[in-house]
């Protein structure tokens, strides 16, 4: 999920921040830190750049295939002369249609 040199930089920067008495525990305050920081950002369930950008440009293709059917089906009706059902008008309203 995350880049592993990433999480490497950020608990190195970490440890360098701990006092000077400290420094003797460097390496093994790095791991903790990096094991740390890889189980948080694990239980977040955060999803890459990459990841995000697939699925925007999905739901953007999903929207356009939603909104060609809508208008395909209110041609159908029209030419059927089906009128519109109760909440039709308000939902398309809602959504700023």
């Amino acid at each position: 999920m995350f880049d592993p040199k990433m999480l490497d930089e950020l608990a190195r920067k970490m440890s360098d921040s701990l006092p000077q008495g400290l420094k003797d525990l460097q390496g093994d305050m790095e791991r903790t830190f990096r094991n740390g920081l890889q189980s948080t950002f694990t239980r977040m369930d955060l999803v890459t750049r990459e990841e995000f950008d697939v699925q925007t440009a999905v739901l953007a293709r999903t929207r356009e295939k939603l909104e060609l059917m809508e208008q395909r089906v209110a041609a159908l009706e029209a030419k059927l002369g089906i009128p519109l059902a109760a909440g039709e008008d308000l939902a398309a309203d809602a959504d700023g249609e």
